[in-house]
């Protein structure tokens, strides 16, 4: 643990952080587990909006810094990889 007063709250700050990105990716990766849920499905209407939310969410994410924006494209075309092979 850090000794200075200054070092001390950044400790605090980072701890905050960490915590608020590690709740966007899971929302992240629970979109996209809901998108590959409504894939299997005949409901085309709902597969678009979840396809929709997770680029709405990886977008926002690489605004905030808390994903790479290759990160953010590799995860939106690996999904809609998954979409059209589970279609078939």
């Amino acid at each position: 643990m850090a000794n200075i007063k200054s070092a001390k709250k950044r400790v605090l700050i980072a701890e905050a952080n960490r915590q608020r990105n590690v709740a966007f990716k899971t929302s992240i990766k629970t979109a996209v587990k809901k998108a590959l849920t409504l894939a299997e499905g005949d409901d085309k209407d709902a597969l678009n909006s979840a396809i929709s939310r997770v680029y709405q969410l990886c977008d926002k994410a690489v605004s905030k810094g808390i994903l790479h924006k290759n990160t953010a494209a590799r995860k939106k075309s690996r999904l809609v990889l998954a979409i059209k092979k589970l279609a078939k």
